[in-house]
Protein backbone atom coordinates (compact mmCIF):
# COMPACT_ATOMS: atom_id res chain seq x y z
CA UNK A 1 0.00 0.00 0.00
CA UNK A 2 1.36 3.43 -0.98
CA UNK A 3 0.65 6.25 1.45
CA UNK A 4 -1.02 9.36 0.07
CA UNK A 5 1.29 11.42 2.26
CA UNK A 6 4.93 12.36 1.56
CA UNK A 7 5.54 11.72 5.24
CA UNK A 8 2.85 9.70 6.99
CA UNK A 9 2.34 9.61 10.73
CA UNK A 10 2.43 5.82 11.05
CA UNK A 11 4.51 3.08 9.43
CA UNK A 12 2.47 -0.04 10.23
CA UNK A 13 2.61 -1.51 6.75
CA UNK A 14 6.34 -0.84 6.40
CA UNK A 15 6.89 -2.68 9.66
CA UNK A 16 4.79 -5.62 8.48
CA UNK A 17 6.68 -5.83 5.20
CA UNK A 18 10.03 -5.83 7.03
CA UNK A 19 8.93 -8.85 9.10
CA UNK A 20 6.48 -10.38 6.65
CA UNK A 21 7.99 -13.86 6.38
CA UNK A 22 8.30 -14.30 10.15
CA UNK A 23 4.87 -12.84 10.94
CA UNK A 24 3.10 -14.80 8.23
CA UNK A 25 4.72 -18.01 9.47
CA UNK A 26 3.69 -17.28 13.07
CA UNK A 27 0.07 -16.63 12.07
CA UNK A 28 -0.03 -19.73 9.87
CA UNK A 29 1.30 -21.85 12.73
CA UNK A 30 -1.61 -20.73 14.92
CA UNK A 31 -4.16 -21.28 12.16
CA UNK A 32 -2.89 -24.80 11.55
CA UNK A 33 -2.78 -25.60 15.29
CA UNK A 34 -6.52 -25.19 15.83
CA UNK A 35 -5.79 -23.39 19.15
CA UNK A 36 -7.00 -19.82 18.84
CA UNK A 37 -8.12 -18.86 22.37
CA UNK A 38 -5.87 -19.41 25.41
CA UNK A 39 -3.73 -21.76 23.36
CA UNK A 40 0.03 -22.19 23.80
CA UNK A 41 1.03 -18.88 22.18
CA UNK A 42 -0.51 -16.81 24.98
CA UNK A 43 1.51 -18.25 27.91
CA UNK A 44 4.60 -18.27 25.67
CA UNK A 45 4.23 -14.55 24.98
CA UNK A 46 3.36 -13.82 28.61
CA UNK A 47 6.60 -15.47 29.74
CA UNK A 48 8.61 -13.53 27.14
CA UNK A 49 6.95 -10.25 28.13
CA UNK A 50 7.51 -10.80 31.86
CA UNK A 51 11.17 -11.57 31.17
CA UNK A 52 11.50 -8.43 29.03
CA UNK A 53 9.90 -6.26 31.74
CA UNK A 54 11.76 -7.90 34.61
CA UNK A 55 8.53 -8.82 36.39
CA UNK A 56 7.40 -12.15 37.79
CA UNK A 57 4.16 -12.21 35.84
CA UNK A 58 2.50 -10.93 32.69
CA UNK A 59 -1.14 -11.51 31.81
CA UNK A 60 -2.36 -11.04 28.23
CA UNK A 61 -5.70 -9.25 27.79
CA UNK A 62 -7.77 -7.88 24.97
CA UNK A 63 -6.92 -4.21 25.49
CA UNK A 64 -5.02 -1.71 27.59
CA UNK A 65 -8.34 -0.38 28.84
CA UNK A 66 -9.28 -3.79 30.21
CA UNK A 67 -5.83 -4.03 31.76
CA UNK A 68 -6.62 -0.97 33.89
CA UNK A 69 -10.14 -2.16 34.72
CA UNK A 70 -9.11 -5.67 35.71
CA UNK A 71 -6.17 -4.51 37.86
CA UNK A 72 -8.34 -2.05 39.75
CA UNK A 73 -11.05 -4.71 40.20
CA UNK A 74 -8.51 -7.28 41.38
CA UNK A 75 -7.07 -4.79 43.87
CA UNK A 76 -10.54 -4.24 45.32
CA UNK A 77 -10.93 -0.63 44.16
CA UNK A 78 -14.57 0.20 43.50
CA UNK A 79 -17.60 2.29 44.37
CA UNK A 80 -16.89 5.12 46.79
CA UNK A 81 -13.13 5.01 46.21
CA UNK A 82 -11.00 7.71 44.59
CA UNK A 83 -8.14 7.24 42.13
CA UNK A 84 -5.68 10.06 41.43
CA UNK A 85 -4.53 10.57 37.85
CA UNK A 86 -4.19 13.22 35.15
CA UNK A 87 -6.54 14.75 32.60
CA UNK A 88 -4.15 15.09 29.64
CA UNK A 89 -4.21 11.44 28.72
CA UNK A 90 -6.27 9.17 26.52
CA UNK A 91 -9.83 8.89 27.80
CA UNK A 92 -9.42 5.22 28.77
CA UNK A 93 -7.36 6.06 31.86
CA UNK A 94 -10.26 7.86 33.52
CA UNK A 95 -12.85 5.69 31.82
CA UNK A 96 -11.47 2.60 33.55
CA UNK A 97 -11.90 4.31 36.93
CA UNK A 98 -15.47 5.27 36.11
CA UNK A 99 -16.32 1.79 34.84
CA UNK A 100 -15.43 0.20 38.18
CA UNK A 101 -17.63 2.73 39.98
CA UNK A 102 -14.79 4.78 41.48
CA UNK A 103 -14.07 8.50 41.16
CA UNK A 104 -11.12 9.86 39.18
CA UNK A 105 -9.37 12.77 40.83
CA UNK A 106 -7.42 14.92 38.40
CA UNK A 107 -4.24 16.72 39.36
CA UNK A 108 -2.07 18.85 37.11
CA UNK A 109 1.03 17.86 35.19
CA UNK A 110 4.63 18.96 35.17
CA UNK A 111 4.74 21.58 32.40
CA UNK A 112 7.95 20.23 30.82
CA UNK A 113 7.37 16.46 30.78
CA UNK A 114 3.53 16.53 30.74
CA UNK A 115 3.55 13.69 33.31
CA UNK A 116 1.73 13.86 36.64
CA UNK A 117 3.27 16.40 39.03
CA UNK A 118 4.14 14.36 42.14
CA UNK A 119 4.23 17.54 44.22
CA UNK A 120 0.46 17.91 43.77
CA UNK A 121 -0.57 14.37 44.72
CA UNK A 122 -0.63 14.64 48.51
CA UNK A 123 -3.01 17.64 48.41
CA UNK A 124 -5.46 15.47 46.43
CA UNK A 125 -5.46 12.56 48.90
CA UNK A 126 -8.54 12.02 51.06
CA UNK A 127 -9.67 9.09 53.27
CA UNK A 128 -11.40 7.73 50.13
CA UNK A 129 -8.23 7.61 48.02
CA UNK A 130 -7.22 4.07 47.11
CA UNK A 131 -4.81 4.34 44.18
CA UNK A 132 -2.66 6.51 41.95
CA UNK A 133 -2.41 5.96 38.19
CA UNK A 134 0.64 7.77 36.78
CA UNK A 135 0.61 7.84 32.97
CA UNK A 136 4.03 7.56 31.31
CA UNK A 137 2.98 9.99 28.61
CA UNK A 138 4.64 10.08 25.21
CA UNK A 139 7.19 7.40 26.21
CA UNK A 140 8.87 8.89 29.29
CA UNK A 141 8.22 7.47 32.77
CA UNK A 142 6.74 9.66 35.46
CA UNK A 143 8.73 10.37 38.63
CA UNK A 144 8.06 6.95 40.13
CA UNK A 145 10.45 7.27 43.11
CA UNK A 146 8.49 10.23 44.47
CA UNK A 147 5.11 8.71 43.61
CA UNK A 148 6.00 5.41 45.26
CA UNK A 149 7.15 7.20 48.43
CA UNK A 150 3.83 9.08 48.67
CA UNK A 151 1.84 5.89 48.01
CA UNK A 152 3.65 3.97 50.74
CA UNK A 153 3.17 6.80 53.24
CA UNK A 154 -0.59 6.80 52.61
CA UNK A 155 -0.99 3.04 51.92
CA UNK A 156 -2.20 3.55 48.35
CA UNK A 157 -1.90 1.27 45.34
CA UNK A 158 0.11 2.44 42.32
CA UNK A 159 -0.94 1.25 38.87
CA UNK A 160 1.30 2.45 36.03
CA UNK A 161 -0.37 3.33 32.73
CA UNK A 162 2.45 2.27 30.43
CA UNK A 163 0.55 2.14 27.14
CA UNK A 164 3.07 4.56 25.58
CA UNK A 165 6.27 3.56 27.34
CA UNK A 166 7.06 -0.14 26.98
CA UNK A 167 10.85 -0.31 26.98
CA UNK A 168 11.37 3.01 28.78
CA UNK A 169 12.99 3.34 32.19
CA UNK A 170 13.83 5.96 34.81
CA UNK A 171 17.25 7.10 35.94
CA UNK A 172 17.48 4.58 38.75
CA UNK A 173 14.30 2.53 38.41
CA UNK A 174 12.61 0.23 35.95
CA UNK A 175 8.96 0.47 34.97
CA UNK A 176 7.14 -2.00 37.23
CA UNK A 177 9.75 -1.89 39.99
CA UNK A 178 7.91 0.67 42.15
CA UNK A 179 4.26 -0.15 41.65
CA UNK A 180 1.66 -2.86 42.18
CA UNK A 181 1.08 -3.39 38.47
CA UNK A 182 1.88 -2.05 35.02
CA UNK A 183 -0.80 -1.81 32.33
CA UNK A 184 -0.04 -1.61 28.64
CA UNK A 185 -1.79 -1.63 25.29
CA UNK A 186 -0.86 -3.46 22.09
CA UNK A 187 -3.12 -1.56 19.72
CA UNK A 188 -1.27 -1.27 16.43
CA UNK A 189 0.13 2.25 16.86
CA UNK A 190 1.94 1.44 20.11
CA UNK A 191 5.69 0.81 20.20
CA UNK A 192 4.79 -2.88 20.48
CA UNK A 193 1.55 -3.38 18.57
CA UNK A 194 -0.44 -6.30 17.24
CA UNK A 195 -2.82 -6.19 14.27
CA UNK A 196 -5.86 -5.19 16.28
CA UNK A 197 -6.53 -4.70 19.99
CA UNK A 198 -4.52 -6.25 22.79
CA UNK A 199 -3.16 -5.43 26.22
CA UNK A 200 -1.38 -6.85 29.23
CA UNK A 201 -0.70 -6.45 32.93
CA UNK A 202 2.78 -6.96 34.33
CA UNK A 203 3.25 -7.44 38.06
CA UNK A 204 5.47 -8.98 40.71
CA UNK A 205 2.38 -10.04 42.67
CA UNK A 206 1.50 -13.61 41.64
CA UNK A 207 -1.75 -13.56 43.60
CA UNK A 208 -2.83 -10.44 41.73
CA UNK A 209 -1.88 -12.04 38.40
CA UNK A 210 -3.93 -15.15 39.21
CA UNK A 211 -6.97 -13.01 40.03
CA UNK A 212 -6.62 -11.10 36.74
CA UNK A 213 -6.33 -14.40 34.84
CA UNK A 214 -9.64 -15.42 36.36
CA UNK A 215 -11.30 -12.08 35.65
CA UNK A 216 -10.26 -12.17 31.96
CA UNK A 217 -11.94 -15.56 31.52
CA UNK A 218 -15.44 -15.08 32.96
CA UNK A 219 -14.10 -15.44 36.48
CA UNK A 220 -12.93 -18.96 35.76
CA UNK A 221 -9.65 -20.72 36.44
CA UNK A 222 -11.18 -24.17 35.98
CA UNK A 223 -13.77 -25.42 33.52
CA UNK A 224 -17.39 -24.95 34.70
CA UNK A 225 -16.28 -23.12 37.85
CA UNK A 226 -17.08 -19.42 37.52
CA UNK A 227 -17.42 -16.17 39.37
CA UNK A 228 -18.34 -12.83 37.81
CA UNK A 229 -15.70 -11.71 35.36
CA UNK A 230 -15.14 -10.54 31.81
CA UNK A 231 -14.35 -11.86 28.36
CA UNK A 232 -10.94 -10.20 27.95
CA UNK A 233 -8.49 -12.77 26.63
CA UNK A 234 -5.58 -12.03 24.32
CA UNK A 235 -6.07 -14.12 21.17
CA UNK A 236 -3.37 -16.59 20.12
CA UNK A 237 -2.83 -14.95 16.73
CA UNK A 238 -2.11 -11.62 18.41
CA UNK A 239 0.17 -13.34 20.95
CA UNK A 240 2.12 -15.04 18.14
CA UNK A 241 2.57 -11.73 16.30
CA UNK A 242 3.64 -9.99 19.51
CA UNK A 243 6.26 -12.69 20.18
CA UNK A 244 7.81 -11.94 16.79
CA UNK A 245 7.73 -8.19 17.35
CA UNK A 246 8.93 -8.20 20.98
CA UNK A 247 12.36 -9.32 19.77
CA UNK A 248 12.61 -6.08 17.81
CA UNK A 249 11.32 -3.69 20.47
CA UNK A 250 14.63 -2.38 21.84
CA UNK A 251 15.98 -1.84 18.32
CA UNK A 252 12.76 -0.04 17.32
CA UNK A 253 12.89 2.15 20.43
CA UNK A 254 16.51 3.02 19.67
CA UNK A 255 15.52 4.06 16.15
CA UNK A 256 12.81 6.31 17.59
CA UNK A 257 15.41 7.90 19.86
CA UNK A 258 17.71 8.50 16.89
CA UNK A 259 14.95 10.21 14.89
CA UNK A 260 14.12 12.29 17.99
CA UNK A 261 17.73 13.51 18.14
CA UNK A 262 17.45 14.54 14.49
CA UNK A 263 14.27 16.49 15.23
CA UNK A 264 15.97 18.10 18.26
CA UNK A 265 18.95 19.24 16.18
CA UNK A 266 16.91 20.39 13.18
CA UNK A 267 14.29 22.30 15.17
CA UNK A 268 16.67 23.96 17.65
CA UNK A 269 16.32 27.72 17.34
CA UNK A 270 12.75 27.58 16.04
CA UNK A 271 9.84 29.03 18.00
CA UNK A 272 8.62 25.55 18.95
CA UNK A 273 8.97 24.11 22.44
CA UNK A 274 10.74 20.77 22.06
CA UNK A 275 10.42 17.67 24.29
CA UNK A 276 12.20 17.61 27.64
CA UNK A 277 14.00 14.41 28.56
CA UNK A 278 14.80 13.94 32.23
CA UNK A 279 18.48 13.32 32.91
CA UNK A 280 19.24 9.62 32.93
CA UNK A 281 15.75 8.59 31.75
CA UNK A 282 15.27 6.37 28.70
CA UNK A 283 12.52 8.20 26.81
CA UNK A 284 11.42 5.92 23.98
CA UNK A 285 9.42 8.54 22.04
CA UNK A 286 6.17 6.82 21.38
CA UNK A 287 5.36 10.36 20.31
CA UNK A 288 7.60 13.31 19.47
CA UNK A 289 5.66 16.30 20.75
CA UNK A 290 6.29 19.97 20.00
CA UNK A 291 4.33 22.86 21.44
CA UNK A 292 3.23 26.12 19.84
CA UNK A 293 0.38 28.53 20.40
CA UNK A 294 -0.26 28.23 16.66
CA UNK A 295 -0.60 24.43 16.70
CA UNK A 296 -3.64 24.18 14.41
CA UNK A 297 -2.10 26.46 11.77
CA UNK A 298 1.15 24.48 11.80
CA UNK A 299 -0.73 21.20 11.45
CA UNK A 300 -2.72 22.55 8.49
CA UNK A 301 0.43 23.95 6.82
CA UNK A 302 2.27 20.65 7.13
CA UNK A 303 -0.69 18.86 5.59
CA UNK A 304 -0.42 21.11 2.53
CA UNK A 305 3.15 19.80 2.21
CA UNK A 306 2.01 16.19 2.40
CA UNK A 307 3.10 15.74 6.03
CA UNK A 308 0.62 14.23 8.48
CA UNK A 309 0.94 15.44 12.07
CA UNK A 310 -1.61 14.58 14.78
CA UNK A 311 -2.62 15.82 18.23
CA UNK A 312 -2.35 13.83 21.48
CA UNK A 313 -4.58 14.93 23.07
CA UNK A 314 -6.32 18.06 21.82
CA UNK A 315 -8.99 18.24 24.55
CA UNK A 316 -8.19 17.38 28.17
CA UNK A 317 -10.67 14.91 29.65
CA UNK A 318 -12.19 17.43 32.08
CA UNK A 319 -12.79 19.84 29.16
CA UNK A 320 -14.56 17.34 26.92
CA UNK A 321 -18.22 17.80 26.13
CA UNK A 322 -20.40 15.86 28.54
CA UNK A 323 -17.80 15.66 31.33
CA UNK A 324 -18.15 13.96 33.79
CA UNK A 325 -20.53 11.77 31.78
CA UNK A 326 -23.02 11.26 34.57
CA UNK A 327 -20.29 10.00 36.89
CA UNK A 328 -18.46 11.41 39.89
CA UNK A 329 -15.22 13.28 39.31
CA UNK A 330 -13.04 15.67 41.26
CA UNK A 331 -10.46 18.22 40.21
CA UNK A 332 -7.73 18.98 42.72
CA UNK A 333 -6.28 22.46 42.30
CA UNK A 334 -5.61 24.13 38.99
CA UNK A 335 -5.20 22.12 35.77
CA UNK A 336 -3.69 25.04 33.87
CA UNK A 337 -0.72 23.09 32.52
CA UNK A 338 -2.95 20.22 31.35
CA UNK A 339 -5.18 22.70 29.55
CA UNK A 340 -2.25 24.57 28.00
CA UNK A 341 -0.72 21.31 26.81
CA UNK A 342 -3.98 20.14 25.23
CA UNK A 343 -4.29 23.39 23.31
CA UNK A 344 -0.68 23.55 22.08
CA UNK A 345 0.78 20.07 21.51
CA UNK A 346 1.42 18.64 18.06
CA UNK A 347 2.79 15.16 17.39
CA UNK A 348 5.26 14.96 14.50
CA UNK A 349 5.66 11.75 12.47
CA UNK A 350 7.50 9.17 14.59
CA UNK A 351 7.88 5.45 14.00
CA UNK A 352 10.88 3.10 13.77
CA UNK A 353 10.78 2.88 9.98
CA UNK A 354 10.76 6.68 9.58
CA UNK A 355 13.85 7.68 7.57
CA UNK A 356 16.25 10.54 8.23
CA UNK A 357 15.27 12.02 4.86
CA UNK A 358 11.62 12.08 5.97
CA UNK A 359 12.60 13.80 9.22
CA UNK A 360 14.41 16.43 7.12
CA UNK A 361 11.25 17.01 5.09
CA UNK A 362 9.27 17.61 8.29
CA UNK A 363 11.92 20.00 9.61
CA UNK A 364 12.01 21.88 6.29
CA UNK A 365 8.21 22.11 6.33
CA UNK A 366 8.22 23.60 9.83
CA UNK A 367 10.92 26.13 8.93
CA UNK A 368 9.00 27.12 5.81
CA UNK A 369 5.92 27.66 7.98
CA UNK A 370 7.91 29.86 10.34
CA UNK A 371 9.25 31.86 7.40
CA UNK A 372 5.75 32.34 5.98
CA UNK A 373 4.54 33.61 9.35
CA UNK A 374 7.37 36.15 9.49
CA UNK A 375 6.60 37.32 5.96
CA UNK A 376 2.90 37.64 6.84
CA UNK A 377 3.75 39.56 10.01
CA UNK A 378 6.03 41.90 8.01
CA UNK A 379 3.34 42.50 5.40
CA UNK A 380 0.78 43.21 8.08
CA UNK A 381 3.13 45.69 9.74
CA UNK A 382 4.09 47.46 6.49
Amino acid sequence: MVSKYRVDFYGHVRQYHNLKAEIDAAILEVLESGNYVLGPKVPQFEAELARYCGTKEAVGLNSGTDALILVLKALGVGAGDEVITTSNTFFATAEAVWLIGATPVFVDIEPKTCNIDPNLIEAAITPRTKAIIPVHLYGQPAEMRQISKIAKAHKLYVVEDCAQALGARGDDFAVGELSDAVCTSFIIQKNLGCFGDGGAVMTNNSKLADEIRKLRNHGSAKRSQHSLGYNSRLDDIHAAVLSVKLKQLDKWNDLRRERAKEYDAGLAGTSLTLPTVRKGFRHIFHLYIVETEHRDQLQEFLLTKGIRALTHYPIAIHQQEGFPFGQAARISGSLEHSERSAAHVLSLPMFPELTSDEVKLVIEGIKEWEKSRKVAAGTAGA
